[in-house]
């Protein structure tokens, strides 16, 4: 668990002069921000240049940062906007890389898509699929712990609106879960069905 006042402690050593400390600060909070990137959608190395380039941002800042919100809630703003300015850029200069996932998929059939997404980071996947401004209010909340108030900060929206988002969201991954039962439920038919027509062949 973060303890905020450990933060700003450690926030204060560093303004004066003991900058040791915030090694400190990002060992406490470096994979919490890494987790949320990648829920976000980032890719790792993305992901970690993402939180390197937050860390970085933070500490060219920290003299503006104000103990009236957690150190963890104005990290995680800074992270989030890194990745936000990251991909408008990408927008700006798209890449070509249909022929390389052509290049990945191609040969991949159904039972080996269904059996390669089953080896882990489930959940993480499911909520890849959400739009975004539900995928950060529910990562903030259940991931990162942040009260409505900080996430409204980060997301800069009101608490009424993470209200609401949190609640569409619930509903959204509920949904993609039960989707994916349902195709779990007919790819084990499918192979099922399979390994018997192999053994009368």
């Amino acid at each position: 668990m973060i303890d905020p006042s450990r933060d700003a402690a450690l926030v204060k050593q560093v303004l004066a002069g003991h900058k040791d400390s915030f090694a400190q600060l990002v060992d406490t909070h470096k994979n919490k921000i890494y987790g949320l990137l990648l829920g976000m959608g980032a890719g790792p190395q993305d992901a970690q240049d993402y939180t390197q380039e937050a860390f970085l941002k933070a500490y060219r800042k920290l003299a503006s940062f104000r103990e009236d919100s957690s150190f963890a809630s104005w990290l995680y703003t800074i992270a989030v906007n890194v990745m936000r300015d990251a991909n408008r850029k990408k927008k700006d200069t798209p890449a070509d890389d249909s022929l390389l996932s052509q290049g990945r998929h191609h040969a991949e059939t159904p039972e080996l898509a269904y059996l390669r997404k089953e080896t882990g980071g489930e959940v993480r996947e499911l909520i890849e699929r959400l739009p975004e401004k539900y995928r950060i209010v529910l990562l903030l909340r259940y991931t990162n712990e942040l009260s409505y108030e900080e996430i409204a900060g980060i997301a800069g929206i009101k608490v009424n609106q993470v209200r609401n988002r949190l609640h569409r969201a619930k509903k959204s991954l509920c949904k993609l879960v039960k989707d994916k039962e349902g195709i779990k439920h007919e790819m084990l038919e499918a192979v099922a069905d399979q390994r018997v027509h192999s053994v009368w062949k």
